[in-house]
């Protein structure tokens, strides 16, 4: 037995010096920083006040971004690309701001997002054992999930009622540690300066995802509270030094999802089935918008967004599957697999607690694929139903039947607590364009009925026997959901109304929803309950030794990660930290100024007032994944010297394994941004009011 135990240890020692090689790895949560980690490698002490003040500063946008406030009034910056949605909303045919840039002069003049929701993240809790508490064992993977799914439902509403705060509990190592998350929230969200989408996405889909790198990617917003700028105690300072090469920088923000922690047949899964599924859908639907902007200058500026968006996850996960085909990194995942087993296999006891997760994974995974194709065209986002109508019809048709359920029963999209933030979406007076609405949604409709057949149940109640373009030509004329008050009407309703309701795509939701949420429980219980349950088992035979000492996949949820400012070679080419200002007109030269390497116009008229030689972009070895745009980079003083907007093709891998030989991740430098707010923008109130001047705020 003494035996035994010792194998085990040696093992697993042997699998943690794999898995941590990288001093700079790991999307640390803020309730378990490294912080003995950090200072033996930087000599920098992270006190727990540091970790409070960062934490309270920074936020999450709800479209799926990072971002952090800059000013004791409110002011809020993150990524162009991520305050895209409420740019274009606020654009008409005659002012493109997408085009133009905007900016605010004064505070009279700042302009409010329809929908936008900023979260701030004010309290954690660990609330594993409530969650689990009903959970028994020998309990089957649905049953134990249906139990935590109605514990959650229930910790959340307690929670909200209690606090009148945000409330989500969000799921660790795959299930293995639950934390409560409660975030206050902003939702009078108003558009301060934003540059030009030809400065801020520089070099365009060429340039996306490479280094080096000449953008101007940010956006600021204010954040409102009872019609006036919120006051804020914790915010970010600005720094006029900025950074040099080596220097120590911390980045606060929220990743989206990796899958560092998931088994091989996991990452098999997605290298063979979900990501070719995902790329020729980006493809197809990026040639339909294409062809749909070509037809007029309305049609290109109002498909703009969905444009990089599509092309942004083209690239992504084109990036992401490179990385699985690795045969080095999936080697390195074999062998630290294959450490685990053998580590379990040497402890009786573990494996008698555990049994083999590996294969029940493997065929939860093949469960997956058999579902894959119906799960992603009925049920998940931008599906089948690509259309902003759509989804407002599908939310509408749902919620009026969950809201008839107890609140522990819900699908958790329509639980109690979730339903602010959802009515804000169903009531948002955003603009909605119905052509466009016809063009992808003719394209998604069209890729169902070839993925599905013509001969599945859902295909024939959505098609009836036409053609996609007909179908989606006459649900969009024949819809009025794109008016606020007949959202309101039916949602105020409930069941009866939507019941009574002939709009065509009320009643095309109204028909597919039993099938859509038939594939759905059967994903639930057969392939998500499952990770769950097997996956905490693996975590919990993983870091039974040690503790939970590397971080969770990320869940976009708040991380802190740290590196170092640092260039690399590549090719045999050394790759400098930074850019300058001036190589942004070299870089335009060298493609003849044409699109996408045309600066514009502001930019080339004001080039005799600029510091050419101002940073404008540098790298780091900060461990970011898609999600942290936005994210404030930070120097160990917690002041602002930049913003994450990008990593280099390499850093993609980071979604499986972190390496930093040449991985980066790219940040717009803090002395870039004041210098164009000042010398190109004009906005030199909005540049004082960063650094903290006198007078500057009441300015605006």
């Amino acid at each position: 037995m003494q035996r035994s135990l010792r194998i085990a240890i040696v093992l697993f020692c042997c699998f943690l010096a794999v898995s941590l090689t990288f001093a700079d790895e790991g999307m640390w949560l803020y309730n378990a920083f490294p912080k003995d980690r950090a200072k033996a490698h930087y000599s920098v002490k992270v006190s727990q006040s540091w970790l409070d003040h960062v934490r309270l500063s920074s936020v999450r946008f709800n479209n799926g971004g990072s971002g952090s406030f800059v000013s004791a009034d409110g002011l809020t910056f993150t990524n162009h690309h991520v305050g895209a949605v409420c740019i274009q909303q606020l654009s008409t045919n005659g002012k493109d701001y997408m085009k133009t840039g905007f900016y605010a002069p004064n505070r009279a003049e700042e302009a409010k997002c329809p929908d936008l929701e900023l979260n701030q993240l004010v309290g954690i809790e660990d609330v594993t054992s409530k969650v689990n508490a009903g959970v028994k064992p020998g309990m089957s993977a649905a049953d134990a999930g249906k139990i935590q799914r109605a514990a959650m439902a229930d910790i959340e509403k307690d929670c909200a009622a209690s606090t009148g705060l945000r409330c989500d509990v969000v799921t660790f190592y795959s299930g293995a540690v639950f934390n409560l998350y409660k975030y206050k929230k902003y939702t009078d969200v108003r558009l301060v300066f934003a540059p030009e989408f030809s400065m801020a996405f520089f070099g365009g889909d060429p340039d996306n995802f490479t280094y080096p790198r000449y953008d101007l990617d940010v956006t600021f917003f204010r954040v409102y509270e009872n019609g006036q700028p919120a006051h804020l105690d914790n915010y970010l300072k600005w720094s006029k030094g900025g950074v040099k090469d080596g220097d120590l920088i911390l980045v606060s923000g929220h990743p989206g999802s990796t899958g560092r922690l998931r088994t091989v047949s996991q990452l098999e899964f997605q290298r063979d089935v979900e990501y070719p599924s995902r790329l020729d859908r980006y493809t197809r639907r990026l040639a339909a918008l294409d062809k749909f902007s070509l037809q007029s200058p309305e049609n290109a500026r109002t498909a703009q967004r969905l444009i990089f968006g599509y092309a942004n996850s083209r690239k992504a996960f084109t990036g992401y599957a490179a990385g699985l085909k690795n045969q080095d990194l999936m080697a390195r995942k074999v062998d630290e697999e294959n450490r685990l087993r053998a580590s379990v296999a040497a402890n009786p006891k573990q494996q008698a607690e555990i049994g083999d997760p590996w294969s029940t994974l493997t065929q939860a995974m093949q469960t997956e694929k058999e579902l894959y194709s119906r799960f992603a065209y009925l049920e998940q986002p931008r599906g089948a139903f690509d259309s902003q109508l759509a989804s407002l019809a599908r939310h509408l048709v749902r919620v009026a039947e969950e809201k008839t359920k107890p609140n522990q029963d819900r699908i958790r999209e329509y639980r109690d607590s979730a339903l602010a933030s959802l009515e804000q979406t169903l009531f948002s007076s955003a603009p909605i364009y119905k052509p466009l609405e016809v063009a992808t949604l003719t394209e998604s409709l069209t890729e169902m009925q070839q993925a599905l057949g013509n001969d599945n149940p859902a295909v024939q109640k959505v098609l009836n026997g036409k053609q996609p373009q007909q179908v989606a030509e006459q649900v969009i004329a024949g819809t009025k959901l794109d008016d606020v008050a007949v959202r309101r009407q039916l949602y105020q309703g409930g069941q009866a109304a939507i019941e009574a309701s002939g709009d065509p795509l009320i009643v095309m939701m109204r028909a597919v929803d039993p099938d859509a949420r038939a594939i759905r429980k059967r994903y639930e219980d057969q392939v998500e309950s499952v990770e769950r349950q097997e996956g905490a088992k693996l975590a919990r035979a993983q870091f039974s030794e040690s503790g939970y000492n590397a971080p969770p996949d990320a869940t976009f949820t708040l991380r802190l990660s740290y590196g170092a400012v640092r260039g690399y070679t590549e090719n045999g080419n050394k790759i400098p930290f930074v850019t300058q200002m001036g190589g942004a007109f070299q870089h335009a030269a060298e493609h003849d100024n044409k699109d996408p390497f045309q600066l514009p116009e502001s930019w080339v008229k004001d080039k005799s007032k600029l510091k050419l030689k101002t940073p404008l972009n540098f790298v780091s070895t900060a461990d970011i994944i898609g999600g942290n745009s936005g994210s404030p980079t930070v120097n160990k003083k917690g002041e602002v010297v930049g913003i994450i907007f990008d990593g280099n093709i390499q850093s993609l891998s980071w979604n499986f394994a972190y390496d930093d030989a040449v991985g980066r991740a790219v940040s717009v430098d803090s002395r870039g941004i004041q210098e164009a707010l000042r010398k190109v923008y004009g906005a030199t109130a909005l540049a004082d009011e960063l650094l903290g001047k006198s007078g500057s705020a009441e300015g605006r």
